[in-house]
């Protein structure tokens, strides 16, 4: 699909909806859906990007900056999960209680901004449907559009739109809220997900690694990249992975290298017992 023509199927979506509030993480897909969303002057867009522990530093000035250098009309928030003891509790179904809250307070900035009518909008796209999300679950509650999804464009269609219109970001690693670093079941804590933040940043900056991700098991630390990179985290990058972690959240385990290379999605687990092994 040629990038005028991906362009084009997401803007007749979105031209059926003169008021959104567009959610953005802070990501490639959200990004550019909040670029093109705020691409139309005769439409009323508000992009919101919400603050918490769990989103990286990193995401949050991406936002701000790309909102100040592309004049979009920018809200922050503190979307509220970090008091839910159902999202702390990092069940298997923790999305769908951190998109509730998202989306609820989505709605309550809309009203705020005058814009009772608006329609929220998700970055999600036709790659994400073959995955559990219980996020999605959220946004059907909620009533929240995906333009992307409509249109029939996946990750890759965004990638290229995003280059096209000479975005930066436009071949960022996938990164995901640092909640997705912890296996199902260990508890969500601010300073757990700080020291994963601080362990990755030493992974890129130090050992050159581009895609990263530091699980946490409990207290157990397992260092993961991609299968190119693993000659790169050295006994010296693990000291100083394990060294910035417990600066922040000094009960963790030493960090070590995964057996296995990066692959999506590792740390959810099913918390559920096996069934009973037929008699």
């Amino acid at each position: 699909m040629r990038e005028s023509v991906i362009a084009r199927a997401v803007q007749d979506r979105l031209a059926t909806m003169p008021s959104r509030v567009v959610a953005c993480s802070g990501g490639v897909d959200s990004l550019l859906l909040a670029d093109l969303a705020c691409a139309d002057p005769r439409a009323s867009t508000l992009v919101v990007h919400s603050v918490t522990p769990a989103v990286p530093e990193a995401a949050t000035v991406r936002v701000v900056t790309t909102a100040h250098r592309l004049g979009w009309r920018l809200r922050l928030v503190r979307s509220g999960e970090f008091d839910d003891e159902r999202y702390l509790a990092n069940p298997t179904d923790r999305c769908y209680h951190c998109k509730t809250h998202l989306y609820d307070e989505l709605d309550r900035v809309a009203a705020v901004a005058d814009l009772p009518d608006a329609t929220i909008l998700s970055g999600a796209n036709t790659d994400d449907l073959g995955e559990y999300r219980p996020g999605l679950q959220a946004a059907a509650e909620h009533d929240v559009r995906h333009p992307y999804v409509e249109a029939g464009v996946g990750k890759r269609e965004i990638r290229l739109l995003a280059h096209a219109r000479g975005r930066a970001w436009h071949d960022l690693p996938a990164a995901p809220c640092l909640a997705s670093r912890l296996y199902s079941g260990t508890r969500v804590s601010p300073s757990v997900l700080a020291a994963v933040e601080r362990g990755e940043q030493v992974l890129r900056e130090v050992a050159g690694a581009r895609v990263v991700r530091c699980r946490v098991r409990g207290r157990a630390v397992r260092v993961e990249v991609g299968a190119d990179e693993r000659h790169r985290v050295t006994d010296a990058v693990l000291g100083a992975v394990t060294r910035a972690m417990r600066s922040v959240a000094a009960d963790l385990e030493p960090a070590e290298l995964d057996d296995r290379p990066y692959a999506p999605g590792r740390a959810f687990v099913s918390l559920r017992p096996p069934p009973p092994a037929p008699s």
